[in-house]
């Protein structure tokens, strides 16, 4: 995908003079970059004393040990797999390689290369992942555990393979922060990890390569930070990994300059980017769960190495713990709302740990686990790690007095999410908040006063998620269109209009009318009911009822305004099987073995048709995660609105 001039006009439309002058500034400095690349100062006497303390590994559970070898030793053996493709060349791996397309990416000046367009690069985010280095942080992790020295060997050599292969500001690794960012970061990780080794030190400290690329990465995350309009994760994943560094690998002249300016870049974009309810302000919430994993990993080297961090660190780390304890599901998933990308800002964990069991257990240690946290009864591998860093906040002097919620909040006002929750673990999301974050809103979907609905923590009315960001344009705009999610659409267009992948013009306005959620908790009726103003001229209005006596979910759309023509889509899961017969579908699918099943009264006045797995253009599909999708069952109702009457779905669960 390559960035028409038009693009370039929309993206300058949504920048400040602020932005639009340091992005100039930016400009000049590449160039001058070009020609300018001073070497790494010398460094002697370097020691890493950013260590576990003894015993850490011993407070791993057993089983978490077990799933951490099995995957380390399946990367061994040269098997992973990113984004739904599967790998078998990483023994000794080419780090400019795209398996998806089979491309290579080109040699040359870092900024010259244009790694958003597909044809000359590959897909981008295949190549990048490995190079984030998160699979040699799972190897490290399983020589702490186990002493084996071939997982150090195997992480060394890669290493010293990627370090020689990415000379400074050469290729494609070198051109985005977010990556330089959790790079450095893995790198603090498995320097630590592989403390016991002998040849730990000879590899990071006592060479003089890593040390050139150690410097050269924080030169660069100072000079060219995410500004303005796209201070968004990114910019949390670039001060972050440049604090790490910074108090880790303190050993360069400018170590205390940039450990202080990224500390305060980090502490004013935690802030920034996240509600004073605790939720993240794009909405999307995988970018919560790498902007928390994020700040928690930063707080463990800032205590690690005895650096003072701002109490609202601490704090707004702490929200967003809550934060998640309240909207997940009885499984402990929470919504899936705008982008997902599996991106992660720690991984020392073997497939099989919940990602969100745990935060949660993380939180659980460094925060304390509130009554009405649900119960976290999986284990993992970076919990104990973080924990013997992180010193916990009720020990902690800079921890100011706060009031934590005394019960489970439904409704975030700030951020628009109500979650309605009804027996037998009925959940249901609704949105009637912010289109999304800054002016370009970059993760946002097109998804205003949309519902997710799960039973038992299975997906009936799905999100149907991201898929893709770069190279298939058609899935990117469906995946994140209106029509994509369960909520109506006026006159075939989207609410908000998109000016790029990662780009709208306009943002449609939503506001809540009614958060009710406490209704169904004592067998009576939980209401919600917001509206937005994403089509001209028109309001599209929504209301929620969920009874908990009859296991009843109904909704009510009204469109006010103009005569036009509607479409109103609900997406089911994977799991669900339905048929349709005119305006109603049996709903049926297996949890545990159990077989369950749902009735869905649509609404009459619209003609109803069920589409699944289509590709031109794209309709019922279901993304589990980033590079993946599958066939799902979405009814789509086709008709006319004319505000006389609203349509009035119902969803009733048996059994």
């Amino acid at each position: 995908m390559t960035m028409s001039t038009g693009w370039y006009l929309r993206r300058l439309s949504r920048m400040g003079p602020r932005e639009v002058g340091g992005r100039v500034g930016d400009a000049v400095r590449r160039r001058r970059w070009r020609s300018a690349r001073p070497d790494c100062p010398s460094v002697t006497g370097a020691r890493f004393t950013a260590v576990l303390p003894a015993g850490t590994t011993d407070a791993v559970a057993p089983d978490a040990v077990k799933r951490l070898v099995a995957e380390a030793d399946r990367l061994m053996a040269g098997h992973g797999g990113y984004f739904g493709v599967d790998r078998d060349d990483l023994t000794d791996p080419d780090w400019w390689y795209d398996p998806k397309t089979g491309r290579r990416a080109p040699w040359g000046y870092a900024f010259d290369v244009p790694y958003r367009n597909e044809e000359a690069v590959g897909d981008i985010k295949q190549i990048w992942e490995l190079s984030r280095h998160q699979y040699l942080t799972v190897l490290a992790a399983a020589y702490a555990v186990t002493g084996d020295e071939r997982y150090a060997d195997r992480v060394a050599e890669h290493l010293r393979s990627w370090w020689a292969a990415n000379a400074p500001l050469r290729g494609v690794h070198w051109t985005s922060g977010i990556e330089l960012g959790i790079r450095l970061l893995s790198w603090v990780w498995i320097r630590r990890l592989l403390d016991g080794w002998p040849g730990a030190a000879g590899l990071f400290e006592g060479n003089p390569v890593a040390l050139r690329q150690i410097w050269h990465h924080q030169r660069w995350l100072a000079a060219f930070p995410s500004r303005g309009s796209s201070a968004n994760n990114h910019v949390i994943a670039e001060a972050a990994g440049q604090f790490a560094a910074a108090c880790a690998f303190g050993w360069f002249p400018s170590s205390a300059r940039w450990r202080a300016d990224a500390l305060r870049s980090l502490e004013r974009h935690l802030r920034g980017n996240t509600f004073a309810s605790g939720l993240n302000r794009e909405l999307a919430t995988e970018y919560h769960g790498l902007v928390l994993e994020l700040g928690l990993a930063a707080v463990a080297e800032a205590d690690a190495a005895g650096v003072p961090v701002p109490a609202t660190v601490r704090l707004v780390l702490l929200r967003m713990t809550d934060a998640l304890a309240a909207v997940v599901d009885g499984r402990l998933r929470p919504p899936r709302q705008g982008d997902a990308d599996d991106g992660h800002g720690l991984v020392v964990d073997g497939p099989g740990s919940d990602r969100w069991g745990s935060l949660l257990a993380t939180g659980d240690a460094v925060f304390g686990r509130l009554a009405w946290w649900p119960e976290v009864t999986g284990t993992d591998v970076r919990t104990p790690l973080l924990a013997a860093l992180i010193r916990p906040y009720a020990g902690n002097g800079a921890a100011p007095a706060v009031t934590r919620p005394a019960s489970r909040p439904a409704h975030f006002a700030d951020a628009g999410m109500t979650i309605l929750r009804g027996p037998a673990e009925i959940w249901c999301r609704c949105d009637g908040g912010p289109h999304g974050f800054l002016s370009i809103a970059a993760h946002a979907h097109a998804d205003a006063l949309s519902v997710e609905v799960r039973h038992d923590g299975v997906d009936v009315l799905a999100d149907p998620g991201t898929y893709c960001y770069h190279g298939q344009p058609e899935w990117r705009r469906y995946f994140r269109s209106t029509l994509g999610h369960n909520t109506l659409q006026w006159d075939d267009a989207d609410q908000s209009v998109s000016g790029g992948p990662f780009l709208w013009t306009r943002h449609a306005r939503s506001r809540v009318l009614v958060a009710d959620a406490s209704g169904a908790s004592d067998g009576g009726t939980a209401r919600w009911c917001a509206e937005h103003d994403g089509y001209q001229g028109v309001v599209h209005r929504r209301r929620v009822e969920l009874t908990a006596a009859s296991r009843e979910l109904r909704v009510v759309d009204e469109v006010s305004g103009e005569r036009g023509p509607v479409r109103l889509a609900f997406h089911l899961g994977p799991a669900i099987a339905a048929e349709l017969v005119e305006n109603r579908a049996a709903l049926s699918w297996t949890r545990d073995g159990e077989e369950r099943s749902a009735v869905l009264d649509l609404p009459g006045q619209l003609t109803w048709r069920a589409h699944r797995g289509e590709s031109d253009p794209p309709l019922g599909w279901y993304s589990a995660g980033f590079g993946r999708k599958e066939p799902t069952t979405t009814l789509v109702g086709t008709g006319f609105a004319d505000g006389a009457e609203g349509f009035t779905t119902v969803l009733r669960f048996r059994g």
